[in-house]
């Protein structure tokens, strides 16, 4: 069976030939636009200027009727965008007011959470990040931009980049995973999909890239905590993505709620000036992330709101959302010379400047695809194939998948038949009456099951349906558990310190193991999950993440052997929370761990003479590897890699190296492989990771077919 396989290079020089060129940054300014920018701008009072800074909504929808203040508001030119107005009514009226009443038409934005589908929900992007195919990514992200666009939404606060090497962070649900190559890839197929070929179609979605910078890295895991990051990790790792994602023509960042090494990201002048604009010639216009803003009061960075304003006025930061400390104090600010005009004039022209690029002087309406978009079928099918592309098999113990589909099965656990927390987090508008849940899917395939749900949600302890879901064990071939975590115990403000299965799932299949019978465990999580407890007691593991909509199909498919779960792992998955955070892309230290040399806890004698046993970099207890490493996955068939070349055995900072390898598929069924190429800087400047990846193709093969792959 196939597990990882990897091309590893080792090269003793800085490897910047192997980098793929960037793209150079669609955000080209027009002169034409420009002096429209300029124009408008000299028409504008100073009332005007601020509602452009001024992103209005709620924590998820408007809802009752548009107040009148509301109106107002937009019709004296005080709000410059909206969040969450779902009722296509109210979409309607306000951007008629604004481009009708208002002193100067000027168009509102309207914006909405749409992480991984609006209707019809994808896997969550770690799941996505999991496909390790950029198409993936494109098609999920444009059939939520068609979608969403049909409500008026044409801003989404997507995609998130965060490099993340913590699965106790909640958010690690939303991130591309742990390595800064795939991110990137990943980031620009993102931005793509969800604004099209032109950002003046109505169904382009404006990408926003977030969270700069570090969200991540928050310590221990905790949301919203300290990030200290150094020189080095920032440009090595946490800030390709986003370079990637404005080259691909993102036309919004935001700002992160931590603090970065001391300075909370929507106050940091360095990263928003230094960084985002002269480095990156960054030229859309950021927005902070939900009152931000004003909670540089409480990291202790600003002493009032006031002060708060002046700090994020002066780093960059063009759009405040929801808090209100541009629109009480920039009169103010500017009376007392704390900021100046030019200023505020810079940063509205940056909001000016998106809205001109997306065609709202022009057409300020919906895109009229209205709602026979929702759920079409083949954005249905996108859905299926992706969910069927991130599963990822990390077990698969005497080829007990796929399944023959004369099996008689007992299908258990808590999440076999819950449509809502099928879908995941962030998924606002997503409806559990449209998704198709593994008992749907084997119902309308006629398989021959008996479901007994045991848990009735996954943090449940009742032991009172045991005995009868043993006794359906008892009855059947196989044992299909489909457990996990509920959607709301990942994401936002949703850390983990224990990422074991929640509730009683644990007991149940040691108990369920009792029966002989062989256990394929089925995951629907936001994040990896240690089994370390049970592994041994189950036959196979299908990780399906959060798979959206269409989870059910997809699991139907890949279990009955009609579909290859396609999925590599994005994120390293550790055997117990303490490992973390643990990410492949480590550095060596002095004495590197080693298995030759490791000392398991349970191998010291007692009594034993005080020493450094060892002498590596480890943990007694869980060691120093993990569970499963970083891009690793298991398919219904065998790989073989032969005749690796290299271009040149000697590189220069300036030269490009080919890496060549033929696949071939020596298996008796057809398959996909991820062939991964790897490199080491062995001595540096600086120390560098133990191994990066600097390249992937996904490719398929039939059985003995083979395949030149190169980078």
């Amino acid at each position: 069976m196939k597990k990882i396989t990897t091309i590893a290079i080792c090269i003793a020089t800085f490897l910047g030939a192997c980098k793929t060129e960037s793209n150079s940054n669609k955000n080209v300014k027009d002169p034409v636009l420009e002096k429209r920018v300029t124009n408008l701008l000299s028409k504008m009072t100073l009332d005007e200027k601020i509602g452009q800074l001024n992103l209005r909504g709620t924590s998820s929808r408007v809802r009752g009727s548009l107040p009148e203040t509301l109106k107002q508001a937009v019709r004296d030119g005080k709000v410059g965008a909206f969040l969450n107005v779902m009722n296509k009514d109210y979409v309607d009226e306000l951007q008629k007011i604004a481009t009708e009443e208002s002193p100067n038409k000027i168009p509102l934005i309207f914006a909405r959470d749409v992480i991984h589908g609006f209707k019809t929900i994808f896997p969550i992007p770690l799941g996505l990040a999991a496909s390790w195919d950029t198409e993936v990514a494109k098609s999920s992200s444009r059939v939520a931009a068609v979608e969403a666009s049909s409500f008026g939404v044409r801003w989404t606060f997507a995609p998130m980049l965060d490099i993340s090497r913590d699965s106790r962070w909640g958010r690690v649900a939303e991130s591309p995973g742990e390595d800064p190559y795939l991110a990137s890839q990943l980031g620009k197929a993102y931005v793509e999909g969800f604004q099209g070929d032109s950002l003046n179609d109505p169904t382009s979605l404006i990408a926003c890239a977030k969270h700069f910078i570090g969200y991540g890295a928050a310590i221990g895991g905790r949301d919203y905590n300290t990030a200290i990051i150094n020189k080095e990790l920032m440009h090595n790792v946490y800030l390709p993505p986003f370079k990637s994602a404005f080259d691909a023509g993102s036309q919004t960042v935001m700002t992160s709620f931590n603090e970065t090494n001391g300075i909370p990201a929507s106050g940091d002048k360095h990263l928003l000036r230094d960084i985002l604009r002269d480095k990156f010639q960054f030229d859309g216009f950021v927005v902070s992330d939900w009152n931000s803003v004003t909670e540089m009061i409480p990291h202790g960075f600003a002493k009032d709101e006031k002060h708060a304003a002046e700090i994020g006025l002066n780093a960059g930061l063009n759009m405040e959302m929801t808090s209100k400390s541009y629109e009480n104090h920039v009169k103010e600010l500017l009376n007392e010379g704390k900021v100046t005009e030019d200023q505020i004039n810079e940063l509205v022209a940056d909001i000016l400047r998106v809205k001109f690029r997306m065609g709202l002087f022009e057409n300020p309406g919906r895109a009229q695809n209205t709602t026979e978009v929702l759920y079409a079928k083949d954005h249905l099918e996108l859905a299926k194939d992706a969910a069927i592309k991130s599963s990822v098999l990390l077990k698969n113990k005497n080829n007990v998948l796929p399944l023959n589909k004369k099996t008689k099965i007992a299908v258990i656990g808590p999440l076999a038949n819950k449509p809502r927390e099928q879908l995941g987090t962030w998924t606002f508008d997503g409806e559990k009456e449209h998704t198709v849940t593994p008992i749907n899917a084997f119902q309308n395939e006629k398989v021959d099951f008996k479901f007994v749900e045991t848990l009735s949600y996954s943090r449940d302890k009742s032991e009172v349906q045991f005995k009868k879901a043993i006794q359906a064990a008892k009855q059947s071939d196989v044992i299909v558990f489909v457990g996990g975590e509920e959607a709301i115990l990942s994401g936002e403000a949703h850390s983990r310190a224990n990422i074991n299965l929640p509730g009683a799932q644990e007991k149940l299949i040691k108990e369920l193991a009792k029966t002989n019978k062989p256990i394929v465990l089925v995951i629907m999580a936001g994040r990896p999950i240690t089994i370390t407890n049970i592994v041994d007691d189950i036959d196979a593991v299908l990780m399906t993440w959060h798979p959206g909509t269409m989870g059910g199909p997809a699991i139907y498919d890949m279990i009955f052997g009609e579909k290859e779960p396609g999925g590599r792992l994005p994120i390293t998955w550790p055997k117990v929370a303490g490992q973390l955070p643990l990410f492949y892309n480590h550095k060596n230290t002095g004495r590197p761990a080693s298995s030759i040399e490791f000392v398991h806890i349970d191998s010291i004698p007692m009594g034993a003479w005080q020493s450094s046993l060892g002498n590596t970099s480890h943990y007694l207890d869980a060691g120093f590897t993990p569970h499963f490493p970083f891009g690793y996955g298991l398919g219904y068939t065998k790989f073989q890699y032969t005749n690796l070349k290299l271009s040149s055995d000697k590189i220069s900072k300036d030269q490009n190296i080919k890496v060549t390898v033929d696949v071939e598929n020596i298996g008796e069924k057809s398959g996909e492989e991820v062939v991964q190429l790897y490199v080491q800087d062995v001595v540096g400047s600086i120390t560098r990771p133990v191994k990066e990846l600097k390249g992937f193709e996904k490719i398929a093969l039939k059985s003995g077919e083979k395949k030149n792959s190169f980078f």
